[in-house]
């Protein structure tokens, strides 16, 4: 533990050390703990945010990805100044103005099974920001086979849901909540379903504040609770979770036993799309469309998405309910399918191509590739 609260940190942190079962001694557990974040995401912003804000010792951030104008509308920690340069370094800027006394360790790199022990035993617990199936099950075996507690979240829409996982402090852990990994394409991801832009602020507090109150030793671990937050009603629900006695990880008789299992070597944008697909860019289909195009552009997103932009002259089968309407495409012309990035539009492309269609291509960044050039739309009146 350090060696006591210089004369700035204790002015920084006069409200804490005012609390009982907080005080200086907790202050000092705080400048004591690390917490690794996956993400700096919807779910990582506020929690990183508040997390540095009360003086927690040491941050790890995991993120690859680049700073994008539709994270915006979420991701707290993150301007537009920073469209386009790396996460890592928007996130580490703005957590240093916000307190310049914690130390942040950044991983531009994919939370990975080859990666995830070395990166994770460094810290005291995991807080899962993350937005995909594979790393939440990666973050939870990891988690569980070094020891620490995990701190889960996950949003959709206008809900959230938020426990703490440690089958080491007597709780379940995720595959106990969810044993086996969604079928591609069954689970809408946020990119695809949306996400009202404060819910993961609300959510991504709370994870910070059981993380809190974890390094504090104060207040109920929710070992076994899982709230779930439904915005729409302003409504607050536990339901509880036991840990299942035939479960794959924390059972009577595990059968997964390391990092490496079909849950965490997915696809974690269940990305199905094969090197030898045959792909279009939105430039090369902007042209096409302009010079007498005889074949079909075929959009699979879902209605309300096709509601708020579409491209003229394209025709409307969601994903969903493709395999049952086959019957409405003809198989002697090009077929063109785009969705909104291009991730399930490579699942149709293969599901045609199962079903003896022959001239079909994915237009490769779907429709936000065509909007980023600044091709025309048309939305509903």
């Amino acid at each position: 533990m350090p060696n006591g609260l210089s004369p700035a940190e204790t002015l920084r942190y006069s409200r804490h050390l005012l609390i009982p079962g907080v005080g200086k001694e907790g202050q000092l557990r705080l400048k004591g703990a690390s917490v690794l974040m996956i993400g700096t995401g919807g779910l990582g912003c506020p929690a990183a945010l508040y997390l540095a804000a009360a003086g927690v010792g040491k941050l790890g951030l995991i993120d690859p990805d680049t700073v994008d104008i539709s994270n915006l509308q979420r991701q707290i920690l993150h301007g537009e100044s920073w469209i386009g340069k790396p996460k890592l370094e928007s996130a580490a800027a703005r957590l240093r103005e916000i307190n310049p006394f914690i130390s942040l360790d950044l991983h531009p790199v994919r939370f990975t099974p080859d990666n995830a022990r070395s990166i994770a035993e460094n810290y005291d617990i995991i807080l899962d920001g993350s937005d995909n199936f594979p790393t939440r099950f990666l973050a939870n075996d990891t988690a569980f086979f070094l020891k620490k507690p995990l701190i889960y979240g996950a949003i959709n829409r206008f809900e959230g849901q938020v426990t703490v996982f440690a089958p080491h402090l007597g709780g379940p852990c995720y595959r106990c909540l969810l044993p086996e990994l969604p079928a591609p394409g069954s689970v809408p991801s946020c990119n695809e379903a949306g996400v009202l832009g404060v819910l993961p602020g609300i959510i991504g507090s709370l994870q910070a504040m059981e993380t809190i109150k974890l390094i504090l030793g104060t207040g109920k671990v929710p070992l076994g609770k899982l709230t779930v937050y439904d915005a729409l009603n302003s409504a607050f629900r536990t339901l509880t979770l036991r840990r299942d006695p035939h479960c794959r990880l924390c059972g009577d008789h595990p059968t997964v036993h390391d990092l490496s299992s079909p849950e965490t070597l997915a696809p974690a944008y269940c990305e199905i799309s094969s090197d030898d697909m045959d792909t279009i860019t939105t430039t090369e289909l902007r042209e096409r469309l302009s010079s007498n195009f005889q074949g079909i552009l075929l959009d699979v997103r879902e209605p309300d998405e096709y509601a708020i932009a579409h491209i003229e002259g394209s025709r409307f089968i969601p994903l969903g309910t493709l395999e049952s309407r086959l019957g409405e495409l003809p198989k002697d012309k090009e077929i063109l399918i785009h969705c909104k990035s291009g991730r399930r539009s490579a699942r149709a492309v293969d599901l045609l191509l199962a079903n003896g269609f022959t001239d079909v291509k994915n237009v490769s960044g779907g429709i936000d590739a065509w909007m980023q050039e600044g091709s025309p739309i048309a939305s509903a009146s």
